[in-house]
């Protein structure tokens, strides 16, 4: 029986040292989930920490402008009447001469932050554009005057300076191109004149375009509204990964649609704006379109991407062999998906720079080395576009379109160059894919297939050329205003 009693105390210690084992092993595991889960909580516990963290570095920005404005003629009160000072009082209370214009300061209110202890701040180009006279308001209550250092209109961004007896605070950047969609952000400003304010949600979405060529905004929830502008949108590390710029909103107040030039963009403006005052674009020189999967088809190219060149004026890549038609597949090392791409890949590339662009012309790759130039030197050179002037109609049709071919009268009417040669547009036909694809009467067609056409007999043997090689769809190159862009037409009846 004894032997029996110690057998089962060992049993009993081995399962109770299993139990703990197990137990042991469990807790393990709970906590490393824990840990795993934490990132991924569903919101932060307060963002009061944060706020007070960052708020030293934002700022209130007031500016001044002096404009000009007419009173227009006083009524006419007799000389010596009780009402002569009251009319000459109400209607030109600043003492200015009868009719004349009389000088009248206006204001207005943004936000901005501080990125060095040195005193650069940066905010919006609307907020301080035409100002005469800018103050910062820091969150301590003191005031400095604010000079501008650059601004870049098509980022819609501003550097400015202020001097400072002791160093300020200042908020680092972070990186926007790790923001994910769903990331709470804080966004810190000083709404419609309110005074330092803080609102916080998420990101809506990412690399939204509005208008501008540069384009890259964070979509956010967090309430942005007038006095915003200029302002931080903050990360939960307490770096600004935008700048707040815009809202959407039927009614001029937020609505949860706001946007926040990406930090991605801002820092590359900044740092050109600190050492040149001014920003300095790499230049191609070249116009651009997307391609669509009906051009890429009637190319050849295996799938859509890339940018199409439609036209290459004087200018880099036109020195370097670059021709309307070749479809840019990777410029620098870097693949292009669209133009959009290109676009901002080439005006951050260093102005002078030598850069290898892979193209893909007549069925097959080629590369071609371009030194770059500067963009804002090739726009300040860009003369207005031709007017437009509609032809008298023809009677030749074909893919849903009247054509017939430039004459002298004709290039006269329409304003063209006289090296300009092709078919001009003179009819579409409202229910053809020619007019849903935006062709209209005016355009002048240049090529098909990637040839020149001069004549109706041209494009015939276009189309049969195409048809014969199992095309669907015929490429056309279309002037209009002096502007030139390809559209795919189906050949398809």
């Amino acid at each position: 029986m004894k032997s029996q009693a110690i057998s089962l105390t060992a049993e009993a210690r081995t399962q109770h040292r299993l139990r703990l084992f197990w137990a042991l092993m469990l807790g393990v595991v709970f906590v490393l989930a824990q840990a795993l889960a934490a990132p991924a909580r569903s919101m932060p516990e307060s963002f009061a920490d944060l706020a007070e963290q960052v708020s030293p570095a934002v700022v209130n920005i007031t500016t001044s402008t002096t404009v000009a404005v007419s009173t227009g003629p006083m009524p006419m009160v007799p000389e010596g009447s009780p009402f002569e000072d009251f009319f000459r009082d109400f209607m030109d209370p600043e003492g200015g001469d009868n009719g004349t214009p009389r000088q009248h300061r206006s204001q207005a209110l943004g936000s901005g932050f501080v990125i060095s202890e040195d005193g650069f701040i940066v905010t919006n180009n609307h907020v301080i554009e035409k100002a005469d006279e800018i103050k910062i308001e820091f969150f301590s209550g003191a005031v400095l005057e604010a000079k501008v250092v650059g601004t870049d209109p098509n980022t819609d961004i501003a550097l400015l300076k202020v001097e400072s007896d002791k160093p300020l605070a200042y908020v680092p950047f972070g990186n926007s191109d790790i923001v994910r969609v769903g990331d709470w952000v804080m966004a810190m400003g000083n709404p419609l004149g309110q005074g330092f304010s803080v609102s916080a949600g998420i990101v809506s979405a990412r690399n939204r375009a509005l208008s501008g060529t540069y384009d890259d905004y964070i979509q956010t929830d967090a309430a942005i509204n007038r006095g915003n502008s200029g302002g931080p949108l903050f990360n939960m590390a307490g770096e600004v990964i935008g700048v707040n710029t815009a809202i959407l909103s039927p009614n001029g107040g937020s609505i949860g649609i706001g946007f926040a030039m990406s930090s991605g963009v801002v820092t590359r403006v900044i740092d050109q704006l600190k050492e040149f005052g001014e920003t300095r674009r790499g230049w191609l020189g070249v116009r651009i379109q997307d391609v669509t999967p009906e051009m890429a088809e009637a190319i050849g190219l295996g799938e859509v991407r890339g940018a199409m060149v439609s036209d290459v004026p004087e200018g880099p890549a036109r020195e370097a062999g670059m021709q309307p038609g070749d479809v840019i597949l990777s410029f620098d090392g870097k693949d292009v998906a669209d133009t959009r791409e290109l676009v901002r890949v080439v005006g951050d590339s260093e102005v002078g720079k030598a850069v290898r662009v892979l193209v893909f012309r007549d069925g097959k790759t080629l590369t071609l080395k371009v030194t770059l130039g500067r963009r804002e030197t090739a726009e300040a050179a860009t003369g207005p576009a031709l007017p437009e002037t509609a032809p008298e109609p023809q009677e030749t049709e074909m893919l849903g379109l009247t054509l017939t071919p430039l004459t002298d009268m004709l290039r006269e009417q329409l304003e063209l160059g006289a090296g300009i040669e092709g078919l001009v547009v003179t009819g579409v036909d409202e229910t053809s894919a020619a007019f849903e694809k935006g062709l209209r009467a005016g355009d002048v067609i240049t090529e098909a297939g990637q040839q020149k056409v001069t004549a109706i007999a041209d494009l015939e043997d276009r189309i049969s050329e195409a048809k014969a090689a199992g095309r669907k769809s015929l490429l056309l190159l279309v002037r209009r205003q002096g502007e030139p862009r390809f559209v795919a037409l189906s050949l398809e009846e």
